[in-house]
């Protein structure tokens, strides 16, 4: 055989073994990429995204996206091939499978973890958007998880609204444990409730509950130091003055809560809040219209540019970051509280640009 042609054929199995060796060889390595936006002042599968009855609403034009970010799986098991692969495409991340996934968690926990810090995000957006406006919104504590074999177990449910802890009121989640914890392990503490169906039901009649359930858990001991435990971890719900429907499907986690906050906003306010702009963003939101960061700005940012936005609101926290690699074309709008993005709003609608707060990367 000709030198040449062996040469040839050598390089050619030697490439040909590597590939195979990147195809079979697994990376404990996860990949992030720019996901879909979706505009929560229009549609989403022939569905509004933001619904409001039984309250004045108003004409709105222009985007107020909400990004997201494509991951591979917790379940899935990246090869060589396809980790050098997202290293060297632009738009893509590959990371450590264990900062997606700590402790090993599997799809079905994420999932279901995201399914519940979306449902949080929607509910504080609700509260943060009405706060805002000077709305006022009731709140009450609840049963939000009982442990499994505790001693509240079959007798208190989530969803069950708290009224008193023996005969106590309760304003805040934290007067629960405050008052269980006076007891000894072993001695009867009196719950005064409304049953989660009964809430449930006064809350769709827009009326109050008419009554109250006492019910009698004996203290359980906690581990470590010893104090009493009845095993339920309580929460705040909100009644709100009118229905406000958000309905979103596959999207999970709660980044998108100040983009639903500003919906909101600017649903419920006379002025056309955008101007007609094309603005997207990200953040966390809690009750108190706190706006929070959130990861995978690079690819949310990426991915609302090639969408069509001008400009980006950015949690403060997420500024620096973000501002290192900002797309061409996009103005990032540091804001860190729903009353920030508001005045953004207002200040891009007019076209009153030059002193919006922007990110930097120092």
């Amino acid at each position: 055989m000709p030198r040449r042609t062996a040469t040839m054929l050598a390089s050619f199995l030697v490439l040909f073994a590597l590939l195979c060796a990147g195809v079979f060889i697994k990376v404990p390595y996860s990949e992030m990429s720019p996901g879909p936006t979706v505009n929560t002042l229009g549609d989403s599968r022939g569905e509004p995204v933001l619904s409001i009855s039984g309250h004045q609403t108003y004409p709105t034009s222009g985007h107020l996206n909400m990004t997201t970010v494509r991951v591979t799986g917790a379940d899935y098991d990246m090869n060589l091939l396809e980790a050098v692969y997202g290293w060297a495409a632009g738009d893509n991340i590959v990371v450590p499978h264990e900062n997606l996934y700590p402790n090993g968690k599997t799809d079905k926990e994420s999932t279901q973890e995201n399914a519940e810090e979306f449902s949080q995000s929607q509910e504080s957006a609700k509260v943060a958007a009405l706060k805002q406006l000077g709305i006022p919104v009731a709140a009450r504590v609840v049963v939000s998880t009982v442990v499994k074999g505790s001693p509240s177990e079959g007798r208190l449910h989530a969803g069950d609204v708290v009224k008193a802890v023996d005969g106590t009121p309760v304003t805040v989640p934290g007067d629960v444990a405050k008052l269980v914890t006076k007891h000894k392990p072993g001695e009867p503490v009196e719950f005064t409730i409304v049953p989660a169906a009964e809430a449930a039901e006064a809350e769709k009649a827009n009326r109050e509950p008419t009554g109250s359930t006492k019910v009698t858990i004996t203290a359980g001991k906690a581990e470590g130091d010893g104090h009493a435990i009845v095993g339920i971890r309580a929460g705040t719900d909100h009644t709100f003055p009118f229905p406000i429907d958000i309905k979103l499907a596959d999207v999970g986690g709660p980044s998108a809560g100040l983009m639903f906050a500003l919906g909101i906003v600017d649903k419920l306010t006379p002025e056309n809040l955008t101007g007609g702009r094309f603005i997207a963003g990200t953040g966390t939101i809690d009750d108190e219209g706190k706006v929070g960061p959130i990861g995978g700005i690079q690819m949310k940012t990426i991915g609302a540019r090639k969408a069509g936005a001008e400009y980006f609101l950015t949690p403060a926290e997420n500024c620096a970051s973000a501002a290192r690699h900002t797309p061409e074309g996009l103005t990032l709008v540091k804001v860190s509280t729903i009353g920030d993005a508001t005045k953004a709003l207002e200040k891009i609608g007019k076209g009153d640009t030059a002193g919006l707060p922007k990110c930097t990367a120092s």
